[in-house]
């Protein structure tokens, strides 16, 4: 059985970067991969598979600093997607 922490991890990352996309923050999946360093191919094997174990930390660092998402929900689902500002 695969790690269900990594599982949500990787659940969460692709809600994050398609809730970008649909809200024009990002152009789309290509640009984003382009942005964080991504390699295209393991970017859509791992959206095809929760459990395939590919996603790396750099890809969910542009995340954080960039786009304002909540480091704590997206490492742990506690909170909200975005952070909130002080």
């Amino acid at each position: 059985m695969k790690n269900p922490i990594n599982i949500g991890v990787t659940i969460r990352f692709y809600e994050a970067v398609n809730f970008l996309i649909g809200n024009g923050k990002i152009r789309g999946k290509q640009t984003y991969c382009n942005l964080a360093g991504i390699d295209k191919r393991a970017y859509y094997r791992q959206e095809s598979d929760n459990e395939a174990s590919l996603i790396q930390f750099f890809w969910i660092i542009p995340l954080v600093t960039e786009f304002n998402i909540n480091a704590k929900w997206l490492l742990t689902g506690k909170g909200g997607m975005f952070e909130r500002k002080t």
